[in-house]
């Protein structure tokens, strides 16, 4: 039976995948011309590793502003929370400040304040006809004490933002993934705090050592094209491995260290060790009580990435291969002290020792359209995995398109389409089935409220979003559920969006 079931999973899933596919190769087909013409007059384009060049949708020239070199530049991995929409170093809607940036990069002092407002509503399927508005205000300090003070390799990084909104799968009936990127858990403070550690390089930049209040997901399983889509199980790491304790991501830091190591400059091996908390949220409701108690568990982290540069164009690749392994202790989704239903027998559950979690991530641009990091045609996708007995979601498969508006002469604009499937464990469907025989509600569980058997899920996403203004981006959104919840209980979900971003 079981055989059968993971079976049927299958023909969806590359059924799914199919469509996705051919829908893809149909929109590219509309300008592949344009497209191709553009990448052959760029004929040395820079690699463009700055961070705001890997947010400012590709436009920034890397010309245009030089500051000193970040610890991470280079490797494809960006200290500052992934929601941010521009960076260090990107333009800003209100100029230079009057003359108040160029002092503080003079200075070493990198202040930026981005705006991220967002809302999503279902035109059909779902539990019920809702529409949400969500939104934040994020304020982000980095200094440059070698610049500051003289002390080389050495940088501090703050960020604390202020949310607004609630979680739109609250009325869709849909918890296994959510549409938004803001959905709450910001603590309805004035300032939350995300993160807040230092950063040491050595030997050239070889070796950098993190230590602080770190979200895992800025140095871990993190791709900085994802958060062109709003879907959150994408940006900014992957769902299901930043749901679980031992891998809490944004808007939660984790307190920890990271070792970086870079044999090479298209290469690097990292490893890190964060300590896990049993509360709801790491550092309390507001993210500023990092010493909280009962820490006493580590989650140990370890990736090894590539990133190469192909061609006279230098189409920039990353490849990355993760793991990580919780050592505390969670009980067993089904399973009784005996192995039997927990639920049936009324026998305390059996709790297990240790969580794995292991992801492969990809992107690599197969068309450049001009300078900057994402001037082009990008693929990215990736597949992640987690501990079914503990973990109510298995796996997650997604890929994904993201292409530049420079073909079309709209350079800052950028559009994207995005499939991903969501396998849900047969752990937590078992103890779904018992619940089911025994009469009893369905338990919630990492992902929220259960309101049937749950299976798979298939989410399809589609944007496009245009500048309006320096650093300044409007984005409208279709996404489309199927198996809302991954279950059949409420029909799939047709869902319209929009996000309003800026960098004042």
């Amino acid at each position: 039976m079981i055989g059968h079931c993971e079976c049927h999973r299958s023909r969806h899933f590359v059924k799914s995948v199919g469509r996705f596919v051919a829908f893809f190769i149909l929109v590219c087909s509309l300008h592949a011309g344009d497209g191709h013409a553009q990448s052959s007059s760029s004929n040395n384009p820079p690699s463009a590793t700055s961070k705001g060049e890997a947010v400012e949708y590709g436009a920034v020239s890397s010309k245009a502003y030089q500051p000193t070199a970040y610890p991470l530049d280079d490797v494809g991995g960006f200290t500052i929370g992934p929601v941010i929409p521009t960076l260090a170093g990107a333009p800003h809607l209100f100029g230079d400040w009057y003359g108040i940036q160029p002092w503080l990069l003079k200075h070493g002092v990198f202040l930026n304040l981005a705006l991220n407002e967002e809302y999503v509503g279902n035109i059909t399927g779902g539990k019920t006809r809702s529409n949400v508005l969500a939104g934040q205000v994020a304020g982000e300090l980095d200094i440059d004490w070698q610049r500051l003070a003289g002390v080389e390799g050495l940088w501090t990084h703050m960020l604390v933002i202020n949310g607004h909104g609630r979680s739109f799968s609250l009325n869709s009936g849909d918890s296994v993934t959510n549409p938004e990127q803001i959905y709450g858990a910001r603590g309805n403070v004035v300032a939350h705090l995300v993160e807040m550690y230092a950063d040491k390089s050595f030997f050239n930049k070889r070796v950098i050592v993190s230590v602080g209040d770190i979200p895992t997901g800025s140095f871990f399983s993190y791709d900085y094209t994802a958060c062109f889509f709003m879907n959150v199980s994408v940006c900014s790491n992957w769902a299901p491995g930043k749901y679980n304790p031992g891998g809490r991501d944004w808007p939660s830091g984790n307190v920890g260290g990271v070792l970086k190591i870079r044999p090479t400059q298209q290469t690097y091996i990292e490893g890190g060790i964060f300590l896990v908390s049993p509360h709801a949220y790491n550092g309390g409701i507001s993210g500023w009580a990092i010493a909280q108690d009962g820490m006493d568990k580590v989650t140990s982290q370890v990736e090894i990435g590539w990133m190469p540069e192909f061609g006279k164009h230098k189409l920039r690749g990353n490849y990355k291969i993760g793991y990580w392994y919780d050592n505390s202790r969670y009980p067993n989704l089904y399973e009784d002290i005996h192995g039997n239903s927990f639920q049936a027998t009324g026998q305390p559950r059996r709790y297990e020792a240790g969580m794995s979690v292991a992801w492969f991530m990809f992107n690599q641009m197969l068309v450049r359209n001009g300078e900057g990091l994402t001037n082009g045609l990008i693929i990215e996708g990736g597949a992640g995995y987690a501990q079914g007995n503990l973990v109510a979601m298995r796996d997650r498969e997604w890929v994904g398109f993201v292409e530049s508006g420079t073909p079309w002469h709209r350079p800052n604009d950028a559009m994207g389409i995005m499939f991903q499937h969501y396998d849900m464990s047969r752990t937590v469907s078992l103890q779904q089935e018992s619940s089911l025989a025994l009469g009893l509600p369905f338990m919630s569980n990492q992902w929220g409220p259960v309101y049937g058997i749950q299976n798979w899920e298939n989410a399809y996403e589609a944007f496009y979003s245009i500048n309006l203004a320096p650093a300044t981006n409007l984005m409208a959104d279709f996404q489309y559920m199927q198996h809302p919840g991954a279950t059949t209980t409420f029909k799939d979900i047709a869902i319209l969006g929009g996000q309003f971003t800026t960098n004042f």
